[in-house]
């Protein structure tokens, strides 16, 4: 019986709803929990391969702790590199739009600045604002799949460089600065990634790429961010994304192998939070079997050297 056989054993097809052609899905008559069985685990996991993204309703049940032992369920927990996790959690970051850098209205997948960034993320809604805060997913393997073959080609030959030293915002206020040179690049990762990986569990070729990247290996600066435009152009395209209106108590769990997210910041001064969770990962092979590698982790002063 194949995996998703498996999986429509446990999760009826009824209450697997797509919320767009290519990407996402609501799993609805499932209570998240640390203690499932580990078939309705092997379920889950089955259904973030397939949808990419995935979303449950009224999960109210879930503290910290509880979304923590859940998250453990699905593979060893990811402490961010550079942020602290809440208290009592080993890896739980709470993003609260009142406090600095907090609004990530960027598209990205998360921690591409290492090697071996998250596999799942997992994002539970804590305070919604009255409106907006929506976030958007886009899936990077059917993104792939439209590129034409010339694009596919040199794509598969490309590598990029990630880091989380990508420099301010323009607009950015004193409170952000502080942040970002303070806590965010405390310590500066550099790692060179293939623009295009292998699925490790699906065996689809997705685009590693998005706000994170630095440069392309080889290509000069403009070329590179013209590159950069034309296939994120591709990977953001409406018809490959799906956007979730939250609710209070709503998780999101998602392959960050094979997705891009935004968090859309039209909510004005309205508060949102959110807590986040990540599954350690695997360091990416490109097409011709290289692994990706870190280049530099250091700190500002290590990285300036002596004055």
């Amino acid at each position: 019986m194949s995996e998703m056989a498996l999986m429509y054993n446990v999760i009826p097809r009824n209450d697997v709803i797509k919320r767009a052609a290519r990407i996402g899905a609501e799993v609805r008559n499932v209570k998240l929990s640390g203690d499932l069985p580990n078939q309705t685990i092997a379920a889950i996991n089955s259904a973030v391969l397939e949808q990419k993204v995935i979303f449950f309703r009224d999960q109210g049940h879930l503290d910290e702790s509880e979304l923590e032992h859940f998250a453990s369920r699905l593979g060893k927990l990811a402490p961010h590199p550079t942020i602290s996790a809440s208290k009592r959690t080993v890896s739980i970051l709470e993003l609260d739009s009142n406090q600095p850098a907090s609004r990530v209205d960027l598209w990205h997948s998360d921690g591409t600045f290492v090697d071996a960034y998250p596999k799942i993320t997992l994002l539970q809604a804590v305070v919604v604002p009255p409106f907006g805060g929506d976030t958007v997913w886009s899936n990077t393997a059917t993104a792939y799949l439209a590129l034409p073959p010339p694009l596919q080609r040199l794509a598969d030959e490309l590598w990029a460089i990630h880091t989380n030293d990508y420099g301010l915002r323009i607009g950015a206020s004193e409170a952000d600065k502080k942040y970002i040179e303070e806590v965010f690049t405390r310590t500066i990762y550099e790692t060179e990634h293939p623009v295009v990986r292998i699925h490790p569990e699906t065996r689809e070729r997705t685009l590693v790429l998005g706000y994170y990247v630095q440069r392309f290996v080889g290509i000069p600066k403009y070329d590179g961010e013209k590159l950069l435009d034309l296939f994120q152009s591709y990977i953001t395209a409406p018809e490959n994304t799906v956007r979730w209106n939250w609710k209070e108590n709503d998780i999101a769990i998602w392959d960050n192998r094979a997705t891009q997210h935004y968090a859309v910041n039209d909510y004005g001064d309205q508060h949102r939070v959110v807590r986040r969770a990540t599954i350690h990962g695997e360091v990416p092979v490109s097409v011709d079997h290289r692994c990706s590698a870190m280049r530099i982790k250091a700190t500002k002063q290590q990285r300036s050297g002596p004055m």
